[in-house]
């Protein structure tokens, strides 16, 4: 089966998740990856030109902007959102979010949430929750 992905590595997200007590370790950095499957004309094209391939630096100005919206308890939230911006591209058949932060401990380390949506589960979110 032939397929199309648009893919964002490693971004640095400026976002505020979580709460922390004075003794706790503050994650210094929010990174995001990003994998959408996206309809395969949209890259495989006939003539150069914006208006046939997917824009991505549009929605990742919306990510930014959601990203920055205030206070968010936690990842979740904050990926569920994306999705959202996501779906609401008709381009885009199906999602992979990672959103991790670090570090965990002193001594390092990351953690996060990865969410997987197939076209069915895609097309959901853009119908609303």
């Amino acid at each position: 089966m032939s397929s199309a992905l648009i893919e964002l590595k490693d971004y640095k997200l400026e976002t505020n998740i979580g709460t922390y007590g004075p003794s706790d370790i503050r994650p210094s950095a929010h990174i995001l990856d990003l994998k959408l499957g996206i309809k395969i004309d949209r890259v495989v094209i006939a003539h150069d030109g914006m208006a046939n391939v997917f824009d991505y630096d549009k929605l990742i100005e919306e990510i930014n902007l959601i990203a920055a919206d205030g206070h968010y308890e936690t990842q979740e939230r904050l990926v569920t959102l994306i999705a959202g911006a996501c779906a609401a591209h008709l381009a885009v058949q199906c999602i992979e979010i990672s959103l991790r932060k670090s570090p965990v401990q002193a001594s390092g380390g990351s953690i996060g949430v990865l969410l997987r949506l197939n076209e069915i589960d895609t097309s959901a979110l853009r119908s609303g929750p």
